[in-house]
Order: structure tokens, then sequence, then C-alpha cells
């Protein structure tokens, strides 16, 4: 887009001289505020202040200089719709195609240690919603939130006479990424401020933002609460966690449950009713699903929900509830009863986001989702003996659910059930035990799933030595060679799956 009028108003006042006299120089009429209208002029650039533009003077101590009709008119008006060109004319507004804004430096302020008032004056108000007027209207106008970027818009400018749209799209995105990572230092300063004031309340801040719009598959954020207290911080972790691992078993068919505890499943199963995939997956591990969280295929109902009642339970998530299952659980007045209808329709139907974000300390980390589905017919052999259709039924169960484990992940099944589950352990052997003490006899017989490949024979041999007769892995190892060896000196049936999940 051609560029009549920039305005430039920035902290950091890197390169912005050279830059408003670049553009100067090709005629573009500079508006600026404060310090760097100041600064503009002495170093001999022509320079109009906001105020004089807007006809309205800095107020407040200069908390409002830039927000006004006039400003944000000109930066949100859409220049090919007659009636914003109609309404621009009415009230004075002129376009503004270029803003290079960057924001009041709070982090800063935080990192001298400067009292809380002083901090709250670095959070910045007219630079965040100039930058985003700007941006929502990419279309027209340029948006500059690093200085790194002065100079490729500037040889645009000079060399084509106007900023090209692929550059203005990429200027976008950086834009919303510059105010939200700003937003969120700011949250992240108040979180830790309400936890000085208040310690008794545990570290104070926690929310939970959905994304807009919402995926078209079933997550927590679009869940409808219908009892119980407000979800905690670990609970919307935990319910999360259970819906994804229960949308691996989400066929129309069948009906099944996840039972989640810290994150990591304790009991899955499937079956051709709801009470019985319940009470099969409760079994798996009793012990665990107390204070576990549920997560059910199909919509509750009365018989269900009075099995539900028998056992502590920090939430429900289903599909649907029927009136006797609300009956039956109200007493429970503390349990959470989260409706996800989305549950109850076809797989076939759902859109999944294919990324997941996590934040760390000053960032995010950002994946591809492991979306991968077990799909036997894609898997290898290795081993002398090849499993039976039994046991390749049950590897593929616990392949679909040693996904949704912390690694290292170990997974023991029979047909469609855990019967042991192993995680979060710092070697793979560990995990082998923890799942097996964890079956006792029912791990004789069972089918084992890894996240990852065995690097050593010793994790399938504690399997052997509990009874397991197949197992499936991903494979990779140097030491694959030995592992298969072990596995057919003990008669087991192993498969690669060339996949690895490996959650952390």
């Amino acid at each position: 887009m051609a560029i009549a009028r920039a305005l430039l108003s920035v902290s950091d006042k890197t390169g912005i001289v050279e830059f408003a006299r670049g553009l100067s120089s090709l005629g573009i009429e500079i508006l600026s505020t404060g310090g760097t209208a100041t600064l503009l002029a002495k170093e001999g650039v022509k320079v109009t202040q906001v105020q004089d533009f807007t006809g309205a003077p800095e107020m407040l101590g200069g908390r409002v200089k830039t927000l006004h009709p006039k400003v944000h008119g000109g930066l949100l008006a859409r220049r090919k719709l007659a009636s914003d060109q109609a309404e621009m004319k009415a009230h004075g507004v002129v376009p503004i195609d270029l803003v290079a804004v960057n924001l009041y430096p709070f982090r800063e302020a935080v990192a001298k240690g400067l009292p809380y008032e002083e901090v709250v004056e670095n959070i910045d108000i007219g630079g965040p919603s100039m930058i985003r007027s700007a941006a929502k209207n990419a279309e027209y106008v340029t948006v500059l939130v690093d200085p790194a970027d002065y100079a490729t818009v500037l040889a645009e400018l000079q060399q084509k006479k106007e900023v090209h749209e692929s550059t203005r799209r990429r200027l976008q995105a950086r834009a919303y990424a510059h105010t939200a990572a700003y937003d969120s230092a700011i949250a992240a300063w108040l979180a830790e401020q309400l936890a000085k004031a208040h310690p008794e309340e545990g570290g104070g801040f926690a929310a939970f933002y959905g994304s807009v719009p919402q995926p078209r598959e079933p997550t927590l954020a679009a869940a409808k609460q219908l009892q119980g207290k407000e979800l905690s911080y670990n609970n919307i972790l935990d319910g999360s966690s259970a819906l994804e691992a229960l949308k691996e078993h989400c066929d129309g068919k069948r009906a099944a449950v996840v039972i989640v505890k810290h994150t990591n499943p304790c009991g899955v199963a499937r079956a051709a009713g709801l009470l019985e995939a319940y009470k099969l997956a409760r079994d798996a591990d009793p012990v665990s699903a107390f204070g576990g969280i549920v997560a059910c295929s199909h919509p509750i109902d009365a018989v269900t929900g009075t099995a539900l009642a028998e056992t502590f339970l920090e939430a429900v998530i289903a599909p649907g509830f029927e009136q006797g299952a609300l009956d039956a659980l109200k007493a429970k007045k503390s349990l959470r009863l989260l409706e996800v209808p989305l549950l109850g329709q076809s797989r076939d139907g759902w859109t999944q986001e294919p990324r997941e974000v996590r934040s760390v300390p000053g960032g995010l980390l950002v994946q591809s989702r492991d979306l991968a589905e077990a799909d036997p017919r894609g898997w290898r052999t290795v081993t002398k003996r090849a499993p039976t259709a039994e046991e390749l039924e049950s590897l593929a169960f616990a392949w679909s659910v040693v996904k949704h484990v912390k690694s290292n992940a170990i997974v023991l099944a029979k047909n469609d059930v855990t019967v042991g589950i192993g995680m979060g352990q710092t070697n793979r052997v560990d995990s082998v035990r923890i799942a097996a003490q964890r079956a006792g006899e029912k791990a004789r017989g069972a089918a084992l799933g890894s996240d990852a490949f065995f690097p050593f024979p010793d994790g399938i041999e504690a399997a052997a030595a509990a009874g397991v007769t197949a197992v499936a892995q991903p494979g990779g190892s140097v030491r694959d060679d030995e592992v298969i060896a072990a596995a057919d000196r003990l008669g087991l049936a192993m498969v690669f799956t060339s996949v690895r999940h490996f959650r952390h």
C-alpha cells in the first residue's frame, strides 16, 4: 500500500531518526508524540504533534495521548468501503497508513525493582491500542514493533513506493505476538504480586483462556459445568488429559472410560456398555482412581451415575447426563459435572487443532500434536513369533493409551482394559516394574506398549518375568538386535511401530 501519513511513537528510539528521515524524504507526513516528537524535531525532521493533529491535548499526566477517534479512525478505516470513507469525511478523519510503536519499558521497570506505583505507570495503554488497531487493518496499514524491520519497510517504499502485502501480513503477525507477550508479562507480574500479598492462597493467580474460535473437537474450554465447585488449575490440566486420552476411543460403537490422576491415565477400558467400561477402568487401579477425573464417551445414565457416586472423584466429563444420573450425583455437591456434547458425535466430524502450546518461564513451546492413531497394519513383527490376533488387539489398545502417559511410559493391557501403567520414571525398566507391580497376576498374558524404544534388554526381561507375552515399541535403539534376541529367548512376540510418543 502507498503511504501518505505515518505515526511514530516509540520508547526504544533505536533507528527511529533514520527511519523518520527516510519516510520524510519520500514526502510522507510524520505524526508523533512526546519524547519521540521532541527527538525528531531536534534532529531536523518535520513532525506534527499528535495533540495538534487531533486537537485534543495530552491528559492525565500523559496517560491519554493517542486514544482519540482521529487516531484510531485513521488506523481502522477501510479505504475501499464507501460508508467508512463517508464517516471519515464527516468527522474530519484522515488515513494513517503506517505505525511504528514500541511499548513502555514495563519489563525493565520490573527488573529494576521499582515500587508498585511506578511499575503500573509503565503499563502502556495507548501503544498496544494503536498496534492492535493497525494490525487489524493490515490490508491497508503497515505496523512495526521492532526497529529491525525499519530498513526492510523503508527499502520497499524507496523501490516500489509501497509496502508489499506479504510484508504487511508478516508484520501483522509480529505485532499481535508482541502485544500478547507484553500482556503476558504484565499478567505474570500481577500474579507474583498477588502471591506475595496472599501467600495463604497458594500462589494467587490462575486463569484459563479458551482459544477463539474453538476447534471443532471436544475440549474442556467448551464444556458446560452442570454442578460442583469451580475448576482448579489442576482440575483443568487433569480434565484436559482425560479428554485427550478418551478421544482415542470415541468410535461411536463401544463405550469407553478414562480415569486420570495427576495428568496420567490410571485406568482405561472399552466395553459394550458404559457401566461395564467404568467398572473395568476403575478396578484397573482402584487406589489411584480415588480422587481422579473420569471421562466417558457416552451420556451418563442413572445406573452409571450411581456407580460413580460410590467413589470420591474430582470431576466427571461426558457428552451428557440423564436426569437419573444428575439425581444420583447431586448429593456429591463438590463433584464437578462437565458436559461436552461433541464427545457424542462422530470423530469424522472433528477438526483437531494441529499444534499444542505450552509455556515455560520467559517463552512458549509450540509443537505439532501427536495425532497418530494406533494402526497395526503399519507395524512390523521383528521376533520369530508373531503376535496372535488377540495379542495384536491388546497391543493396539495399549499403544493408544501409552500415547497419553508421561514418559518413560509403559502400559500393560488385556483386550480392551489396562491392567498396569508405569510412568514418569527416569529409566524405562523402572516403568516396566511399576506397571507389572500394579498389574500383579493380571500381567500374565498381557500385552505391553512402550512410548519409546528399549535401550537395553532389561526392560524386556522384566516384562517377561511378570508374564507379559507381547510387546509394541517404536524400535530405533542401537541395541535393537540385543532387545529382539532377548524377546526371542523369552518367547515374546514383538512389533516395531516406527512411531515414538514420548510425552513430557
